[in-house]
């Protein structure tokens, strides 16, 4: 059963206790308010200010469980705060472990502190969680795909688009390392796991996947530099840092030039050009 009463003083003593700058928003001149804003947690966490006002005023509906999940975010909250925002609003937390998706609040502030280079937050099935500004300009949003789709590894090889996006002589090469990857991930988890799952749906449907499978190739290791063609501004070069969260099993992949270089001047003109449709 909801909690109206705690779950509206818990939403509004977390909302005060987050500055803009801690969220990546920008603060602004006058500002008067203590913490955020009712508006911008509604942007962060993509509802309406009407919604989220209603909570904090113990009103409107019982929120659903894709609802918490989306505060529980836009609030950067840790996972015990989000078990309990669950608790409050009636409904079971999901599970902890490798295939949850809510992001620790730690890997979102160094996301937030990158939306001038190119950035992105991804499971270990290569699902896009969040994605910086530039993050997006590079590659398109990827974190409104949804179902196996949500895996560059599945579109790999069940999408042709997916690969416009990196240079052709690279494409051999992604093709064993999706591959190598998903095999180690689902013989790291176990029958019955997302991964397992996801290569019995790439067998029955990629024939380029199933030769691969069948080599039983394990240990191909990404390349420290990704050779990318964008369609504004062509090819680039960028170098790829990644932080693990290992509770998670989430990654934050940073993209970067070498300062001097093509790929930094167009990485600079791509900012300007912002996003652009991909698909």
């Amino acid at each position: 059963m909801i909690d109206r009463t705690g779950l509206a003083e818990f939403l509004r003593v977390r909302r005060e206790a987050l500055q803009p700058e801690d969220v990546g928003l920008p603060r602004g001149h006058r500002r008067r308010t203590s913490g955020l804003r009712r508006e911008e947690v509604a942007l962060l966490c993509h509802m309406s200010t009407d919604y989220y006002a209603r909570l904090e005023r113990e009103r409107g509906p019982q929120p659903s469980e894709q609802m918490l999940a989306s505060i529980a975010q836009g609030l950067h909250l840790s996972h015990e705060e989000r078990d309990h925002l669950f608790h409050l609003g009636g409904h079971t937390p999901p599970a902890r472990g490798v295939s949850s998706a809510h992001i620790s609040p730690g890997l979102l502030r160094v996301l937030d502190r990158l939306e001038d280079t190119p950035a992105e937050i991804v499971t270990e099935l290569g699902e896009t969680l969040r994605q910086s500004r530039l993050g997006v300009a590079l590659t398109g949003d990827n974190t409104t795909l949804v179902g196996p789709d949500r895996s560059l590894g599945f579109r790999w090889f069940t999408d042709p688009s997916a690969r416009r996006l990196y240079a052709a002589e690279e494409h051999a090469f992604l093709s064993r390392l999706y591959a190598s990857g998903l095999r180690e991930i689902a013989g790291r988890r176990g029958p019955g796991s997302p991964a397992s799952a996801l290569a019995d749906l790439l067998l029955e449907r990629s024939a380029e996947f199933r030769e691969l499978w069948a080599a039983h190739e394990v240990g191909v290791r990404p390349k420290d530099t990704k050779r990318f063609v964008h369609p504004e501004v062509g090819a680039l070069e960028l170098h790829c840092q990644r932080l693990v969260d290992p509770d998670q099993a989430h990654a934050l992949l940073v993209y970067t030039a070498v300062p001097g270089t093509e790929s930094a001047e167009k990485l600079r003109l791509l900012s300007v050009l912002g996003t652009q449709p991909l698909r």
